[in-house]
């Protein structure tokens, strides 16, 4: 047996063995072999010392085989009169240790041992190219646009993904591509292993379904509906001008008790899910889905809140969120929007005087006071969030400005606007930030 036999060094210390190979033996010497494999370093730590159907056990060593020297050592020596012999392990189970290591760490193991007996020299380019972060739906797992796009992929067929979805522990698989510059953000999603892209999720009690493959969820926005979910809507009317699948409709009609949502939606399979999703958590009765292009929605004088959950900009929106608000006695904006921060500069929080402190309103301290008309108000305690940017507190400024503007035009009267909340939602990308203005807008008496 020459010097092939023994793995080598690298293929060690990567964790990386071109194959599983065990010595087989009686139960009664399992003991004493593992502890000399152990000693000399050969013992696979991987894999689990397996039970064989003719009642033997196979403990699993590094390398493609055993030096003939070991196996005569551990028949003469370490268990005199035993016998042993080699075999290979077709599915050989993971150890504790070994799903004990990151899901990443377990992929890139099984991906090359993999791609190895196909006869593919594994390189740190294909390590590279392994994903690093994915969405995890039930059983299925949508991976990332930036990962298997090495040409070497292409040749290696349907196996691979089998391989990738049985070391994450799932049946199905799906890619993200770019989202499709449509206006529907539909994601341009491909389905690798499986026959349908339907999934469920679970947030804060409410359950989602929907088809990966035709329609966006965000699990950055978890923080939003947990705090939209917070608030106290009882009779109220809104209008979700972006509604998707329910993201924000959903939280506001199941646990903020609003009495009615209007959903509007131009995406016809996330009207779908929609549909699907209004009527799996019972609220069904209490929401109208408008399909369509919302600058051409015909509701007006109607909601108490409106909700505007487009990014990067939902400023198409505004003029219909106008359109929509009570005329008599206004409502509030929820303004999504990604703002740029600028690098190097000093992000410190602003210095605000007391007049504009009551503008700002705290998000741990949520209380509900009655307006006089009877319709609920949030109101919290009076200070900047020390988390504000000034970039934030700028936009804010020149929407609010903007919204006034558009409130005065539309309903041929003044109406004043308040800045009372600015809640960061997530970070988009680098010095992008994710946020939310709510906006107070009242018609002037």
């Amino acid at each position: 047996m020459g010097e092939n036999v023994v793995v080598s060094n690298m293929e060690r210390e990567t964790g990386k063995p071109v194959a599983v190979v065990a010595v087989v033996t009686e139960p009664r010497f399992t003991q004493r072999y593992r502890e000399y494999l152990e000693r000399q370093k050969l013992f696979d730590t991987q894999h689990r010392v397996e039970k064989m159907p003719d009642g033997w056990v196979a403990l699993p060593v590094l390398g493609e085989t055993l030096p003939e020297q070991h196996l005569q050592e551990l028949r003469n020596r370490v268990a005199p009169g035993s016998a042993c012999m080699l075999t290979r392990l077709p599915d050989p189970v993971p150890s504790k240790r070994a799903q004990g290591c990151s899901p990443a760490q377990k992929l890139c193991l099984e991906v090359s041992r993999w791609v190895e007996g196909r006869g593919v020299k594994w390189s740190a380019e294909l390590e590279a190219d392994l994903p690093r972060s994915w969405q995890r739906h039930g059983d299925l797992l949508l991976l990332s646009e930036d990962c298997f796009q090495a040409n070497q992929w292409k040749n290696l067929g349907p196996e691979l993904w089998e391989t990738v979805a049985s070391a994450l522990g799932v049946q199905r698989l799906a890619k993200r591509g770019r989202v499709s510059p449509d206006g529907t953000r539909t994601p341009a999603v491909t389905l690798l292993l499986g026959d349908h892209g339907w999934v469920e999720h679970v947030d804060n009690g409410i359950l989602y379904k929907f088809d990966v493959t035709q329609c966006m969820f965000s699990f950055g926005n978890i923080t939003e509906k947990l705090r939209v979910a917070s608030l106290s809507c009882a009779g109220e009317v809104l209008v979700d001008l972006y509604a998707g699948i329910g993201y924000f409709t959903l939280p506001f009609l199941v646990h903020a008790g609003a009495a009615f949502v209007h959903a509007c939606e131009w995406n016809p399979h996330a009207v779908v899910a929609l549909r699907n999703n209004l009527e799996i958590n019972g609220v069904a009765d209490r929401c109208q889905i408008h399909f369509g292009d919302n600058r051409k929605l015909k509701l007006s004088n109607i909601a108490d809140r409106v909700i505007l959950g487009l990014i990067p900009s939902s400023e198409e929106g505004w003029p219909i969120a106008c359109q929509v608000l009570r005329q008599d006695a206004g409502g509030i904006l929820h303004i999504h929007q990604n703002v740029e921060s600028f690098p190097g500069k000093n992000l410190q929080p602003l210095e605000v005087s007391k007049t504009e402190k009551e503008h700002w309103l705290y998000p741990q301290q949520i209380t509900t006071n009655q307006w006089k008309n009877g319709a609920t108000r949030d109101t919290r305690g009076k200070m900047l969030s020390p988390a504000t940017k000034p970039e934030w507190q700028r936009w804010a400024e020149s929407a609010e400005t903007r919204i006034a503007t558009l409130l005065q035009q539309v309903h041929g009267k003044p109406w004043k606007t308040q800045i009372l909340h600015i809640q960061p939602v997530k970070s988009y990308a680098p010095h992008v930030d994710h946020i939310v203005l709510d906006l107070e807008c009242c018609p002037c008496p």
